[in-house]
């Protein structure tokens, strides 16, 4: 499971492959959220501890990716 998660992480590090790597951990981090419910685990300290760091990933990779910004544009 770590060498998926680093695996993940590098791909989100380099700039060729970061929409790939921010894909992969948001799905590495839906695995995490599904193991912490299944464990019952409290609900803000431990499940949604993933969901911000995905919204973490997305919002940095809508900072430095212009294609990122015009595909969650408001605008039409």
């Amino acid at each position: 499971m770590a060498i998926l998660g680093l695996l993940s992480t590098v791909f989100y590090v380099v700039p060729r492959t970061t929409i790939l790597g921010a894909m992969l951990l948001t799905g590495y981090f839906g695995g995490v959220i599904a193991t912490q419910v299944r464990l019952d685990a409290p609900l803000f300290s431990t499940i949604l501890f993933p969901v911000y760091l995905a919204v973490l990933v997305w919002g940095g990779l809508w900072l430095r990716n212009e294609q990122v910004r015009k595909f969650f544009s408001l605008q039409p």
